[in-house]
């Protein structure tokens, strides 16, 4: 029977989506699955198929699924070693190789850079966006950000461990390194006045959201070459950040297909 495995040295990746990429990586460490006794369909039978023969495989009841994560498994979950249940988070040294290479092919940079998003599901659902978008690398500060944890990866359905989350020590200094390489700066503020849909969001891009409540910080407001908003016509004065996140990296998509 499935015991509750949660200590310093392991946690829980669930859902779908998360564990079938996170089975896909060729460092995988994996160490146990758990799925839904009784169940048996396509999506449970690709799983098996790309565990390990290795692997351990334990069918167990709901209740026991349920008592190991307090959220929608799906009938899957995933023992891991701690810290490698998602991607890999990145230092700015790999930003700075990586971004000339692509400009030096003739790719046009297309960046998303989150200032204080420390809601995990926010982060979670900012990464899944910015991967389907066709975003390249995905900034964050530090200090002040939600982790890369399994709930990041379930919200993420994959995503967390395909997109490079890269983390800097200073934003603005970031920021303003990727205005040198050619990137144009554009930062999501309510106050602005030029709708997102009246920007240029083609060639090198970088666009940068807030936190779920402060928004942008000064200085990574200064550093932005010009501020954008969303139109709201109802009464609510905002979005959430994952959603506002979502609607202008779209826009961007639109214009730069």
């Amino acid at each position: 029977m499935a015991q509750k495995e949660k200590n310093n040295d392991k946690q829980f990746v669930y859902g779908f989506h998360a564990v079938e990429a996170l089975l896909k990586k060729p460092t995988s460490t994996v160490n146990k699955l758990y799925l839904l006794k009784g169940r048996k369909d396509k999506r449970l039978n690709s799983l098996q198929k790309l565990a390990n023969q290795s692997l351990a495989i334990e069918w167990v009841a709901r209740d026991i699924l349920d008592g190991l994560v307090d959220a929608n498994h799906q009938g899957v979950i995933a023992v891991v070693t701690e810290n490698t249940a998602t991607a890999e988070s990145y230092g700015e040294d790999y930003l700075k190789s990586h971004l000339p290479k692509l400009i030096e092919d003739g790719v046009a940079p297309f960046i998303l850079v989150l200032d204080g998003i420390t809601d995990p599901h926010n982060l979670g659902a900012c990464l899944r966006s910015a991967e389907a978008a066709g975003v390249q690398f995905v900034v964050v500060p530090k200090d002040n950000s939600a982790p890369l944890n399994s709930v990041v990866s379930k919200v993420a359905c994959g995503a967390a461990e395909v997109i490079p989350l890269v983390r800097v020590t200073n934003l603005a200094r970031i920021l303003q390194w990727l205005a040198q390489q050619g990137v144009w700066i554009l930062g999501a503020a309510g106050e602005a006045e030029q709708h997102h849909f009246q920007a240029d969001l083609k060639g090198p891009l970088a666009i940068v959201m807030g936190s779920e409540g402060k928004g942008l910080r000064r200085l990574t407001r200064e550093h932005c070459d010009a501020l954008i908003r969303i139109p709201m016509l109802g009464t609510v004065s905002s979005l959430n950040v994952s959603v506002a996140t979502g609607v202008c990296l779209f826009e961007a998509l639109r214009q730069r297909q």
